[in-house]
Protein backbone atom coordinates (compact mmCIF):
# COMPACT_ATOMS: atom_id res chain seq x y z
CA UNK A 1 0.00 0.00 0.00
CA UNK A 2 1.67 3.26 -0.82
CA UNK A 3 0.76 6.10 1.62
CA UNK A 4 1.48 9.82 1.63
CA UNK A 5 2.60 11.54 5.03
CA UNK A 6 2.10 14.92 4.52
CA UNK A 7 4.01 17.09 7.60
CA UNK A 8 5.95 19.99 8.11
CA UNK A 9 8.60 18.56 10.76
CA UNK A 10 11.20 16.88 8.72
CA UNK A 11 11.88 14.54 11.26
CA UNK A 12 8.10 12.57 10.89
CA UNK A 13 10.16 10.43 7.96
CA UNK A 14 12.81 9.09 10.19
CA UNK A 15 9.77 8.52 12.46
CA UNK A 16 8.15 6.52 10.02
CA UNK A 17 10.44 4.71 8.35
CA UNK A 18 11.86 3.47 11.99
CA UNK A 19 8.06 2.63 13.36
CA UNK A 20 7.32 0.50 9.86
CA UNK A 21 10.83 -0.80 9.53
CA UNK A 22 9.55 -4.12 9.01
CA UNK A 23 6.32 -3.67 6.68
CA UNK A 24 8.82 -1.58 4.67
CA UNK A 25 10.83 -3.93 4.36
CA UNK A 26 7.90 -7.10 3.73
CA UNK A 27 6.79 -4.43 1.14
CA UNK A 28 3.53 -4.27 2.58
CA UNK A 29 3.78 -0.20 2.87
CA UNK A 30 5.47 2.03 0.83
CA UNK A 31 6.01 5.69 1.91
CA UNK A 32 6.34 8.99 0.43
CA UNK A 33 6.36 12.46 2.21
CA UNK A 34 5.95 16.01 1.23
CA UNK A 35 6.48 18.57 3.99
CA UNK A 36 3.84 21.02 3.16
CA UNK A 37 -0.03 21.17 1.36
CA UNK A 38 1.57 22.61 -1.65
CA UNK A 39 4.11 20.06 -2.56
CA UNK A 40 1.46 17.41 -1.48
CA UNK A 41 -1.06 18.37 -4.15
CA UNK A 42 2.34 19.02 -6.64
CA UNK A 43 2.61 15.09 -5.59
CA UNK A 44 -0.74 13.68 -6.38
CA UNK A 45 -1.28 15.44 -9.57
CA UNK A 46 1.96 13.71 -10.56
CA UNK A 47 1.53 10.47 -9.27
CA UNK A 48 -2.45 10.58 -8.53
CA UNK A 49 -2.50 6.33 -8.99
CA UNK A 50 -0.28 6.02 -6.56
CA UNK A 51 -0.97 7.28 -2.99
CA UNK A 52 -3.77 5.36 -2.07
CA UNK A 53 -3.70 6.42 1.52
CA UNK A 54 -2.82 10.04 3.09
CA UNK A 55 -1.27 10.98 6.48
CA UNK A 56 -1.85 14.60 6.50
CA UNK A 57 -1.37 17.26 9.67
CA UNK A 58 -3.69 19.58 9.80
CA UNK A 59 -1.77 22.61 10.95
CA UNK A 60 1.48 23.41 8.61
CA UNK A 61 2.09 26.72 7.38
CA UNK A 62 0.90 27.75 3.83
CA UNK A 63 -1.62 25.46 3.01
CA UNK A 64 -3.52 23.68 6.11
CA UNK A 65 -4.29 20.21 6.03
CA UNK A 66 -7.90 20.93 5.85
CA UNK A 67 -7.52 23.02 2.99
CA UNK A 68 -5.28 20.31 1.26
CA UNK A 69 -7.86 17.81 2.11
CA UNK A 70 -10.67 19.94 0.33
CA UNK A 71 -8.68 20.68 -3.01
CA UNK A 72 -8.06 16.55 -2.54
CA UNK A 73 -11.46 15.93 -2.43
CA UNK A 74 -12.69 18.25 -5.08
CA UNK A 75 -10.08 16.86 -7.47
CA UNK A 76 -11.10 13.40 -9.47
CA UNK A 77 -8.32 11.41 -8.11
CA UNK A 78 -9.00 7.68 -9.25
CA UNK A 79 -8.71 5.88 -7.00
CA UNK A 80 -10.35 8.12 -4.09
CA UNK A 81 -7.44 8.35 -2.02
CA UNK A 82 -8.41 7.76 1.89
CA UNK A 83 -7.64 10.41 4.06
CA UNK A 84 -6.69 10.17 7.74
CA UNK A 85 -6.25 13.91 9.18
CA UNK A 86 -3.69 14.40 12.10
CA UNK A 87 -4.00 16.96 14.77
CA UNK A 88 -2.39 17.93 17.71
CA UNK A 89 -5.27 19.44 18.93
CA UNK A 90 -7.80 17.54 19.48
CA UNK A 91 -10.86 20.02 19.37
CA UNK A 92 -13.94 19.43 18.25
CA UNK A 93 -13.83 22.39 15.45
CA UNK A 94 -11.06 20.62 13.66
CA UNK A 95 -13.11 17.20 13.80
CA UNK A 96 -16.11 18.52 12.79
CA UNK A 97 -14.42 20.62 9.16
CA UNK A 98 -12.11 17.55 8.43
CA UNK A 99 -15.35 15.06 8.60
CA UNK A 100 -17.21 17.91 6.34
CA UNK A 101 -14.54 18.27 3.78
CA UNK A 102 -14.20 14.52 3.07
CA UNK A 103 -11.95 12.99 5.86
CA UNK A 104 -11.69 9.07 6.60
CA UNK A 105 -10.39 9.08 9.84
CA UNK A 106 -8.93 11.52 12.49
CA UNK A 107 -5.92 10.88 14.81
CA UNK A 108 -4.13 12.97 17.34
CA UNK A 109 -0.73 13.68 18.17
CA UNK A 110 1.14 11.64 18.97
CA UNK A 111 0.45 9.17 17.21
CA UNK A 112 -0.34 5.58 18.28
CA UNK A 113 1.88 3.53 15.78
CA UNK A 114 0.56 0.44 17.08
CA UNK A 115 -2.86 1.24 16.88
CA UNK A 116 -2.16 2.96 12.96
CA UNK A 117 -0.16 0.09 12.41
CA UNK A 118 -3.45 -1.88 13.27
CA UNK A 119 -5.88 0.38 10.94
CA UNK A 120 -3.59 0.03 8.14
CA UNK A 121 -2.93 -4.04 8.02
CA UNK A 122 -6.74 -4.14 7.88
CA UNK A 123 -7.05 -1.60 4.87
CA UNK A 124 -4.51 -3.59 3.06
Amino acid sequence: MKILVVDDEQDIKTLFEQRFRKEIREGLFSFDFCYSGEDALSYLHENSSEAILILSDINMPGMSGLELLRHVREDVLDPRPFIMMITAYGDADNYETAMRLGADDFLHKPVDFAALKQKLIEMS
